[in-house]
Order: C-alpha cells, then sequence, then structure tokens
C-alpha cells in the first residue's frame, strides 16, 4: 500500500495502491481521489479496458451512470460507480479490468473496496 500526494489544500490529488489475493487471483486496486470525487482502476494487469463515470442527481435517488469507453454488454464497471457514487455521494469514475467469468469474483471485489472505504475513507 502506498500514498503520494501532488498539489496542495482543496486541489491536490493523491493516490493510493492496495491489492489483495481473491479466488486464487491477484487483484490490484489504484485510487486516484481529487476535489468532488476519484478514479478507482480495479484489474490483475495493467489494462485500461473500460470507464465508466457516475454521478448524484437532484431529480433521481439513483446517481446518473454512463460507460464512457469499452464494451456495453460489460456492465460491470458501470454498476459499481454507480453503487460507489450513491455510498460517497462523489463523482466516480470506474475502470474494471477484471474477467466477467465468475460473479462471485465480482462480489468479493466490491466487497473488499467497501472494506477499504470503510478502514481509510479519507482515500476515496
Amino acid at each position: 500500500m502506498n500514498q503520494v500526494e501532488n498539489g496542495t489544500g482543496s486541489d491536490a490529488i493523491s493516490l493510493y495502491n492496495f491489492s489483495e489475493k481473491i479466488l486464487e487471483q491477484a487483484v490490484h486496486f489504484h485510487v486516484m481521489k481529487f476535489s468532488g470525487g476519484f478514479f478507482l482502476w480495479v484489474g490483475s494487469a495493467p489494462v485500461l479496458s473500460n470507464l465508466a463515470v457516475s454521478m448524484s442527481s437532484k431529480y433521481d435517488s439513483m446517481p446518473l451512470s454512463t460507460l464512457v469507453m469499452g464494451d456495453p454488454s460489460n456492465t460491470a464497471a458501470n454498476s459499481l460507480a454507480q453503487r460507489l457514487a450513491k455510498k460517497t455521494k462523489k463523482q466516480v469514475f470506474v475502470s474494471y479490468s477484471l474477467p466477467m467469468t465468475d460473479s462471485s469474483l465480482s462480489l468479493l471485489v466490491e466487497n473488499r473496496i467497501k472494506k477499504e472505504l470503510e478502514l481509510h475513507p479519507e482515500r476515496f
């Protein structure tokens, strides 16, 4: 785990990385926190295969969400961004670069993110 901060005050961008072995697979997490939101990359290899963004709306209780790039049939990034935006009340960008072969992997990955959010909310 490491953390790097650039900038000063509320304009600071901070980086935070953590990893976990989940279902015999090394999963890496990269968080880039910025004013008003954060970017979360999840993967096992350095690939940016998709990107989704989500943010709260005053017109709906469920945050707005869209896929910026990637395969629209893979909804993992979009769904995760929406749930994290609802939980954190921030703008959230998510890249989810893990294979979608095991639904239990996705659930365990999301639980690991929630655990990190509870332990270190200041990093998101």
